[in-house]
């Protein structure tokens, strides 16, 4: 099959497979009732939130069109929320135009690492200073 034949493509359709995923993940759980079954394991062990604690609660949130408590709850929420959703239609688009594009696909997916690398670094930039900070920290 092409998916076989193609790990650019089952990559891509992994991706998009997790991706949906978690959009379920936040559509299913209610942010009103705070039936998460993933509990922040940071804050279990040292009793203090992290960088990513609301953040469950900020994506069904912003699926219920809630914005200013998705930023309550997680203020980089929305931020990481644009990077999912933006992904998943990436991730069609890119596979629909590598079909296409037989002699284009080497820059297809140049094109689709280098964006997909700035949205990433854009969208969890947070996250990693966070982890430095806290690795010097314990330095």
């Amino acid at each position: 099959s092409f998916i076989k034949e193609e790990p650019y493509i089952a990559v891509n359709l992994l991706l998009a497979l997790i991706i949906a995923g978690v959009l379920v993940y936040s559509l299913v759980f209610s942010p009103d009732k705070g039936d998460y079954p993933v509990a922040c394991v940071h804050e279990l062990l040292t009793g203090e939130p992290c960088v990513s604690c609301g953040l469950s609660h900020s994506f069904s949130l912003i699926l219920r069109g809630r914005f200013e408590e998705a930023f309550d709850w997680n203020p980089h929420g929305i931020r990481l929320f644009l990077f999912f959703s933006g992904q998943l239609p990436m991730r069609i688009l890119f596979s629909i135009l590598y079909f296409f594009l037989a002699d284009k696909r080497r820059s297809l997916v140049t094109i689709d690492i280098a964006l997909s690398l700035l949205f990433a670094l854009y969208s969890f930039w947070p996250f990693l200073v966070y982890i430095y900070r806290l690795f010097i920290s314990l330095a």
